[in-house]
């Protein structure tokens, strides 16, 4: 039987962007881990406290021009990504 998510619950997001950003960004998104993966661009993982904190999210990014290539909210809190050059 399928598990029914309650998205106006936390829950772990996972967030690729297109452009890479540097450790300096972490402060725009605070609280989420910043990762860039071998073939470019950013993750950002971490938690977010509900639909209008994610839509607050989804804002900023669109604010400053960045590029949304995937969103995906998590079941559980991720181990840790296996990427080279986390930030």
């Amino acid at each position: 039987m399928d598990k029914e998510i309650n998205f106006n619950t936390p829950g772990v997001y996972r967030i690729q962007l297109k452009e890479q950003l540097g450790s300096d960004w972490d402060e725009w998104f605070g609280g989420f881990a910043l990762a860039q993966p071998a073939g470019g661009g950013t993750i950002l993982t971490g938690m977010v406290d509900d639909q209008a904190a994610l839509h607050g999210l989804i804002r900023k990014t669109r604010d400053l021009g960045l590029t949304l290539v995937s969103l995906q909210r998590m079941e559980t809190q991720p181990e840790e990504p296996e990427i080279e050059g986390t930030v």
